[in-house]
């Protein structure tokens, strides 16, 4: 699925939470919790993902906004990609997401992916409740898979940009230098699973435009439990890729555990690097917290 690296790894991105320059070294307020008391919260996250197709570079940029009310959120992000063939496909995308702020994590009312790619320019609308989903695409996907995703599995996921947020800034017990998971993740299609487990022991030192410090290693698998081919499900390997996706999660003051870096070595183009270019963290304006 060319799509599958875009979700895991570009999207990736929606999981900003703090300028910090360091490691965590004491106990602070997760941002959830603080959100549900009352502190409207703003991130933006910029990043940046480069390769090599023989001596041509080949890069994309994803940017993102994600505005945390008490009772709701909403995400705007635009992704764009070009000459990753296979692996990044010549994407344009615009993807919003609206939901339910909790303290205990985020849960995906609404969303919407509209991709101009020359092609077939689809867009998804998908809405969610505690019960079911309503799904419209434009142009019509040709069938839902085989299986198609039921409403009893779709519940217990949310879509691509809810998902990893809420992998990020979910409570996690004190101390704890776990890769979590799984991502459950359902784009009104397919449903799938991200695994996550943990590569290297201790920690492991990283250094991007947007992060300098420790961080936790993490190898991604993808387990595709609904909306695919026949005999595509069950199936843990990303497309394109040779070996595990290799994720680093860098562990914040402020609770959250987001991904500044991923490395992914693919079949088509070598390896591909994304890195947290931009990482901001800051209140919401009042005008925009009182709509």
């Amino acid at each position: 699925m060319k799509r599958a690296l875009l979700f895991a790894a570009a999207s990736l991105a929606v999981l900003g939470a703090s300028t910090a320059q360091t490691g965590p070294q004491g106990a602070s307020t997760a941002v959830l919790a603080n959100v549900t008391a009352g502190t409207p919260t703003r991130m933006v996250y910029e990043l940046d993902a480069r390769a090599m197709v023989f001596i041509i570079p080949a890069t994309g940029r994803a940017t993102f906004t994600v505005d945390m009310k008490p009772d709701t959120y909403a995400i705007k992000s635009r992704v764009r990609t070009t000459g990753l063939a296979d692996v990044f496909v010549n994407y344009d995308m615009s993807l919003n997401a609206e939901g339910k702020t909790r303290a205990d994590g985020l849960k995906t009312t609404t969303y919407v992916s509209q991709n101009k790619d020359g092609k077939k320019n689809r867009r998804v609308e998908l809405t969610m409740h505690d019960t079911g989903f309503r799904m419209t695409a434009t142009p019509k996907f040709g069938n839902l898979g085989d299986p198609a995703a039921t409403a009893e599995q779709a519940i217990l996921a949310n879509d691509p940009l809810t998902a990893l947020i809420t992998f990020a800034l979910e409570p996690r017990a004190a101390g704890a230098d776990s890769c979590g998971g799984p991502i459950k993740v359902f784009d009104g299609r397919q449903l799938t699973y991200l695994h996550l487990k943990r590569g290297k022991a201790g920690m492991v030192k990283q250094k991007t435009p947007g992060w300098s410090g420790d961080t936790i290693e993490c190898h991604v698998t993808m387990d595709k439990i609904a909306g695919y081919k026949k005999g595509e499900s069950n199936n843990d390997t990303l497309t394109g890729i040779s070996g595990p996706l290799r994720m680093y999660l860098a562990p914040l003051e402020n609770g959250s555990h987001v991904p500044v870096k991923i490395v992914a070595d693919t079949d088509k183009v070598g390896k591909v690097t994304l890195q947290a270019r931009t990482l901001r963290f800051e209140p919401l304006p009042v005008t925009t917290a009182q709509k």
